[in-house]
């Protein structure tokens, strides 16, 4: 579970690779179709330790020359964020006691108890379990400070007055995580906690070789990474990946041509024969690397 959890700080991310790419990036230059200038794809992680975060020179200069950034959700929309809370509860009143038997809920109960300190258990143990675990992979991050990269592109465009929108809403991502069983989501949730020392360690190692491929920029890395777990929520790849990275590009086909846009999502949706590349150019689009580095870059 945690390598599917640890996936979750990529974006519900990919469960399927294609053809691979040699070019190490997470930003793609869009152009070609009929567009009269192009637009810019990035991938994102959820949460990274802040040494490792920044914005290259090539990301901040698409930024100022978009008309626009999407992001997966719209995380300037106050009204959207003050949601969040009841869509992460599970429906019917469920709670972790309903999906365990006793034994596996004392269990989590203690760990959560011990280990977690941000939310009481008794508002914990009514979220999706996917929620839940997703805690306690931010959580087991070995740095004082962690930020989201979609904080720093947020405060970018900002700074250049550039308006912040959403591919997705909170409702409908929260109700990917309703398609899922509950009992299935608890069932990985108490292996991750319940695993032992050596699955810890295991589990802490697979993570930061996922965060090496992250800061290496291997989008194809992160891809492989994914297809090789054996976690039972792998069966759900089209809820969690593809159906969004359809809907994504469905919505991008009609916005592409309008203004030249930022389009930032988690890095593991980039890669593979249903990512929002190869999705892309399947429509017509032309998708090429661009260099990411900071300070050394090349021109956009």
């Amino acid at each position: 579970m945690k390598r599917i959890t640890a996936v979750l700080l990529l974006g519900l991310s990919t469960l399927v690779t294609g053809a691979q790419e040699k070019n190490q990036t997470l930003l793609w230059k869009i152009s070609g179709n009929g567009l009269e200038k192009p637009s810019y794809l990035f991938g994102t992680i959820h949460m990274l330790c802040k040494e490792d975060a920044y914005l290259s020179d090539n990301l901040v200069k698409a930024i100022q020359e978009s008309d626009r950034v999407y992001l997966e959700l719209d995380m300037d929309n106050l009204f959207e964020l003050m949601g969040v809370m009841t869509k992460m509860k599970m429906k019917n009143d469920t709670t972790l006691a309903d999906l365990l038997s006793p034994e596996e809920y004392r269990i989590t109960k203690k760990y959560f108890e011990e280990k977690i300190s941000m939310l009481p258990f008794s508002v914990l143990e009514t979220y999706k379990p996917m929620v839940a675990s997703s805690m306690l992979m931010e959580q087991s991050m070995v740095c004082d400070q962690q930020v989201a990269m979609e904080t720093l592109i947020m405060e970018e465009a900002k700074k250049n007055g550039k308006k912040i929108e959403g591919l997705e809403t909170m409702a409908y991502q929260m109700s990917v995580f309703d398609s899922i069983p509950y009992r299935i989501q608890a069932r990985e949730l108490y292996k991750s906690i319940a695993g032992g020392e050596q699955a810890n360690n295991e589990a802490t190692e697979q993570f930061k070789k996922m965060m090496d491929a992250y800061r290496a920029q291997d989008i194809n890395k992160l891809g492989e990474m994914i297809t090789q777990s054996g976690d039972e929520m792998m069966q759900y790849e089209d809820i969690l990946l593809n159906n969004r990275n359809r809907n994504w590009v469905a919505k991008l086909k009609t916005l592409l041509p309008q203004k030249p846009l930022v389009i930032a999502v988690g890095a593991g949706h980039l890669p593979g024969t249903n990512g929002v590349i190869e999705l892309l150019r399947k429509e017509g689009f032309k998708v090429k690397p661009v260099e990411n580095k900071s300070p050394r870059t090349r021109e956009l």
